[in-house]
């Protein structure tokens, strides 16, 4: 597929505050791909070698637990997703990354960043920044998780993020809640 100029102008690239330069040699590095659902972009076990920008679909961070997946995050259009320890430390990733949905993913590898970072500062700030704004996000569900009671999730899905009611499985939801699908099933009763 070729990168179109009405891709990228829908893209977080160009809404950015990066300068026009650091874009075009950003937009220029990355890799389109075009993934059908369900296909893993980083299997556990693997070394994370790239940073993916979701264009168009969905992906989904995810490990198994005896037997049964628990997901742990969700990205949508707009969304950088990566594992950044096993990106950072060159060590098998401990959790699989996959789409949700047929999905147009931008791929930079790392090495390329790398390229990238010397060439423009404007380019590793705007890197460090997305790479933080992961690690809190992670950091804020993880929280989410303890702090809240699962009716409470559910509430605060139904009302800050519906694009997971809408775009995400039950069976995905319930685990990304931190309870059993039936759970879910009877919350979805009382609050509906």
């Amino acid at each position: 597929m070729k990168k179109t100029i009405v891709c990228f102008d829908s893209s977080v690239l160009h809404k950015s505050r990066l300068d026009n330069v650091s874009k075009e040699l950003l937009w220029n590095a990355a890799q389109i791909h075009m993934v059908k659902q369900g296909d893993h972009v980083l299997q556990a076990g693997q070394t994370c070698q790239h940073i993916w920008l979701v264009e168009k679909g969905a992906c989904r961070a995810f490990y198994d637990h005896h037997h049964r997946e628990v997901n742990t995050a969700f990205f949508f259009e707009n969304s950088f997703v990566t594992n950044m320890k096993s990106l950072r430390n060159n060590e098998p990733s401990a959790y699989h990354l996959a789409t949700t949905e047929r999905s147009v993913l931008l791929r930079w590898h790392k090495d390329t960043l790398a390229a990238l970072y010397e060439q423009s500062p404007a380019i590793t700030a705007f890197g460090r920044e997305r790479l933080e704004l992961l690690a809190i996000a992670g950091e804020a569900h993880a929280d989410w998780l303890k702090t809240h009671s699962p009716e409470e999730r559910y509430q605060y899905l139904l009302t800050h993020q519906p694009e997971l009611i809408q775009r995400v499985s039950l069976t995905q939801l319930s685990s990304y809640i931190g309870i059993s699908r039936e759970t879910l099933s009877r919350i979805r009763r009382r609050v509906l």
